[in-house]
């Protein structure tokens, strides 16, 4: 028989108690991942009043300025403008 005495318990019942926390964790937390701002050319937004430059991930023609709260149109891609020509 091994012989283990208090210390060496709480010990290996505190290790195996934070692996089995991590191992949760990890398993939880690996089917989440964290929302990524989109670079895409869709979601971003030069206000002409004022000059600003901002993100709307909303797919909508026409958004607001968060910063003087006038409203822009969306800007015509260039494969539409070339089509036109």
């Amino acid at each position: 028989m091994i012989k283990v005495d208090i210390s060496m318990a709480l010990f290996l019942y505190l290790l195996a108690t934070a692996v089995f926390m991590l191992v949760i964790w990890s398993f939880f937390d690996f089917g989440t991942k964290l929302k990524t701002f989109s670079s895409e050319e869709a979601h971003i937004w030069h206000c002409t009043i004022c000059s600003y430059t901002y993100i709307d991930s909303k797919n909508e023609e026409i958004s607001t300025c968060p910063r003087c709260g006038s409203y822009n149109q969306r800007k015509q891609k260039m494969k539409n403008k070339q089509a036109r020509r």
